[in-house]
């Protein structure tokens, strides 16, 4: 079966950002207002995942206040940071969008270039899913399998040796005899840092050999787990996920790596693969019982709150009552809700505008 080339990527939501006034997409390079401009609204940027509901909160505290709807870029979570990081001017966003904590080696970009207290917001879970179409075989899958299938090198002898595994049957009996092919996130993605991590990483720590690594190197051990395939096994397909939904329903023997909101969103098109047994449900991501979990986060410029207009609010929105209780907006988009005193905790460290301390690592 021949698998087509990912060619381009679409614009996430493009009708409803121009109709409701917010600006489209960006390169991470470049800044909507130029430095010394006027910034009469909120502008956030990153990560895909956290797009969709940054958006829908964008509009609901729009339409709520009157005023101008935050605009909002998918970026990918690496690009928002640096975007975020640039400096503490007008010309750089008010809000980093991110589906994982922010790095030390970000964090001290921002102190660099001015920006300093930074309030560090959880806003929900999320988990990551391996999906493919619904007429194609159903996966149940480890994250050892998934390692071996998809890194670039694997250990072979006394060394490493390139990757070759052709199918899924060749890497484990009882997987599907398809061809390995799968579309996921950019490096500049934190889907694609969570998904290295939370799945290549932990399943080559699965391998003797690989186990053996992380013992006597751990950052050769990563280097090595984190290198996905560029053979065609794994194929980067942009910041859009639904690009790769799209391509999924053309492609049925492909699989794709991306959020769970956005199977949830399209589970007419698509279904998921269980990791290890256990399907990627909103109480088994909640829980933790899904090995591919993680948490969402917004970062944010304590010194643009009261400066840019509408940034509280949009803050709020995020927490509040409509967007995350029962039967809230953003649940119904797909974001999986904190638990109750994670919440709480979480609103009053909006209240108080405790800034974050530096990450370990």
């Amino acid at each position: 079966m021949r698998f087509p080339t990912l060619t381009a990527v679409l614009a996430l939501s493009a009708v409803a950002l121009s109709a409701c006034g917010q600006g489209g997409e960006q390169n991470a390079g470049q800044s909507a207002a130029p430095q010394g401009a006027a910034q009469g609204q909120v502008w956030a940027a990153g990560s895909s995942t956290v797009f969709p509901f940054a958006t829908r909160v964008a509009e609901t505290v729009a339409r709520t206040t009157g005023g101008a709807p935050a605009k909002v870029e998918s970026l990918g979570t690496g690009g928002g940071f640096k975007l975020f990081c640039g400096g503490a001017g007008k010309g750089f966003p008010d809000v980093a969008n991110a589906s994982r904590a922010m790095k030390k080696s970000e964090w001290d970009a921002c102190q660099a270039n001015g920006v300093t207290d930074i309030l560090e917001i959880k806003i929900g879970y999320d988990g990551i899913v391996i999906a493919n179409a619904k007429a194609a075989p159903t996966f149940n899958i480890t994250r050892e399998q998934i390692y071996k299938a998809l890194a670039a090198e694997v250990p072979q002898g006394s060394g490493f040796a390139t990757n070759t595994v052709a199918n899924w049957s060749d890497v484990a009996p009882g997987l599907p005899n398809e061809r390995i092919v799968a579309y996921g996130p950019p490096p500049t993605s934190g889907t694609r840092d969570a998904f290295v991590e939370l799945a290549m990483e932990k399943g080559a720590e699965k391998v003797p050999a690989m186990a053996a690594l992380k013992a006597s190197d751990e950052e050769a051990f990563k280097q090595r787990s984190h290198v996905l395939r560029k053979d065609g096994a794994w194929i980067d397909a942009g910041e859009n996920d639904n690009v790769i939904v799209q391509t999924l329903e053309k492609t049925p023997g492909a699989v794709g790596v991306f959020g769970y909101s956005f199977l949830e969103n399209n589970l007419d098109k698509v279904k998921a693969a269980k990791i290890e047994g256990v399907e990627p449900t909103l109480a088994n991501i909640s829980n933790g019982s899904y090995p591919l979990s993680r948490s969402l986060y917004i970062y944010v410029k304590k010194a643009n709150l009261g400066v840019t207009p509408g940034l509280r609010e949009f803050v709020d929105g995020f927490l509040s009552e409509a967007a995350v209780g029962r039967g809230g907006y953003l649940i119904q988009r797909g974001l999986i809700p904190l638990h109750t005193e994670e919440l709480a905790k979480q609103r009053e460290a909006v209240k108080a505008l405790t800034p974050m301390t530096a990450p370990k690592s």
